[in-house]
């Protein structure tokens, strides 16, 4: 099989951090897999808040849907690292955008880049529903 490569883009929109914590750690001592995935999910919920976005509105039940997830592991993390995650939103397109990960320590130690394929959904027909023109904008404009 071929390796996944994570092509990362020149500017990033936001920059969060996030530590390491006991209980991200697998049986050998360092961030497990199912971790690093749960890391970018609140990452991603802070990244969509500051775009004005969110993974789901109950009010009018539109939201978004995960479409894939490429990860590339890089390294290692340890219990006590703190993770700095840089975003950006990629191929925008009708239904929706890529975010783009890269996981690094705040001492620069690369950890992984990821991606995840994002799709506007209606809760209320189980359909897509066409990315919104204002949600674009936001999502295209660097903020870093």
């Amino acid at each position: 099989m071929a390796r996944i490569k994570v092509t990362l883009p020149e500017a990033f929109s936001i920059t969060i951090e996030l530590p390491v914590r006991i209980t991200d750690l697998n049986y050998g001592a360092h961030l497990g897999n199912d971790a690093l995935v749960s890391v970018l999910h609140e990452a991603r919920v802070q990244f969509l808040r500051q775009m004005q976005l969110t993974e789901f509105d109950p009010a009018t039940k539109q939201g978004l849907i995960m479409a894939d997830l490429a990860v590339e592991y890089k390294g290692e993390g340890f219990y006590g690292d703190v993770l700095r995650i840089h975003m950006a939103a990629t191929d925008l397109h009708k239904y929706g955008f890529d975010v783009v990960y890269h996981v690094q320590t705040t001492a620069g130690r690369d950890i992984a880049r990821a991606k995840t394929g994002m799709l506007c959904f209606d809760y209320n027909t189980r359909k897509l529903a066409p990315l919104p023109a204002d949600a674009a904008q936001r999502l295209a404009a660097p903020v870093e």
